[in-house]
């Protein structure tokens, strides 16, 4: 299994808005880094949910229920999507600012890949995220 990141805008898609849905599909990428991460993705991964802009905090895990396929809001065939469902709301969200003062953390896509929408987290990180979130 592989762990990811998953960044969204709470004021356009939120975690409550996720578990309202069920599920969605991951749609939009347009970095081809982000893209390429989309594709590795495997049904069954898990991702964490991060708020990016508003909140700065992961609040949330994902499961990966479809892999990559054509992105539906393009016909551009470079592009793809992916399905995710909630899988586990985190009972602390864990913060940027908690992520940055974390030295286990300090090579951390979020961190090192600001801007990157599709991120991986290694197996390391995502033991670390966990413990800070219980």
């Amino acid at each position: 299994m592989a762990y990811w990141l998953l960044k969204s805008e709470p004021f356009k898609y939120s975690w409550e808005q996720l578990e309202k849905d069920k599920k969605t599909f991951w749609d939009g990428v347009r970095n081809y880094a982000a893209r390429n991460n989309l594709r590795a993705m495997k049904k069954g991964d898990l991702a964490f949910f991060y708020h990016s802009n508003e909140g700065l905090e992961i609040v949330g895990i994902v499961k990966i229920i479809k892999e990559a396929y054509q992105d539906p809001t393009t016909k551009e065939e470079a592009w793809v999507a992916v399905d995710v469902a909630p899988f586990k709301k985190l009972k602390k969200p864990v913060t940027l600012a908690q992520i940055k003062s974390d030295k286990r953390l300090q090579n951390i896509a979020l961190v090192k890949l600001s801007r990157l929408s599709v991120q991986p987290v290694t197996s390391e990180e995502w033991d670390f995220i966990i413990e800070l979130a219980s």
